[in-house]
């Protein structure tokens, strides 16, 4: 009964609220705590299909040491203050190295306008979106037909009236897709019926100059 309570009560830490976390060596630990989620939803992307298993092992080592660091905090741990450590240094190089892979696929997206890894990452919480602003901001404006707004780019526009108002002058200046679409296919069709006007018209003088030098070659004959 003791120790069905005191897992009930574990879980209750790890999963009540994430910023409830251990105390021992809280500075290194609250990092890696408070990013965990965000590397998890990394796992689901297709661009991150390659890390898929990777994350999964580095989550549920996270979750087993936070359960470790409650224990610790509580003085019910069966490892030490030391063997703690190390473990939260050995998950900070990986909480480090995502966040790494997270500013490249950030820069990389950009770079091949990718547009559905450039919303995932900029709404992942890995990515500083503050301090990238208005290079987040600028990108968006410069392919607004292609990016979805929702999170971090809407919380942008609607917090700064100037950028949604930009954002409604946009609408009403870019058409949309299907609009440039239908425009092209109009312009083609006019385009092919113009030129085969053109050509019907020209055989049609082709013609009618032939008759008339037949004509005129025929009244020679007779006047002969």
């Amino acid at each position: 009964m003791y120790k069905l309570l005191l897992v009930t009560f574990f879980s209750f830490l790890l999963n009540a609220n994430p910023l409830n976390n251990p105390k021992p060596y809280g500075a290194l630990g609250d990092v890696i705590y408070d990013n965990v989620d965000s590397i998890d939803s990394l796992g689901k992307l297709d661009s991150y299909s390659l890390y898929k298993e990777d994350i999964q092992e580095y989550v549920q080592s996270v979750t087993q040491t936070k359960e470790e660091g409650f224990k610790l905090e509580l003085q019910k741990a069966s490892i030490t203050k030391r063997e703690y450590l190390n473990k939260l240094r050995e998950l900070s190089k990986k909480n480090d190295y995502y966040l790494r892979t997270a500013k490249a696929s950030y820069k990389n997206s950009m770079n091949t306008n990718n547009f559905t890894l450039f919303s995932d990452i900029i709404n992942s919480g890995l990515i500083n979106t503050d301090k990238n602003k208005k290079e987040i901001i600028d990108y968006y404006y410069k392919h607004s037909e292609d990016i979805n707004s929702s999170g971090v780019i809407d919380n942008f526009l609607n917090s700064d009236a100037k950028l949604r108002a930009l954002k409604d002058a946009q609408k009403k200046h870019y058409k949309t897709k299907k609009q440039l679409e239908e425009e092209k296919i109009k312009r083609i069709r006019a385009n092919d019926k113009a030129a085969k006007e053109k050509l019907e018209k020209e055989l049609q003088e082709d013609l009618q100059n032939k008759k008339l030098k037949i004509r005129q070659e025929q009244k020679k004959e007779l006047a002969n």
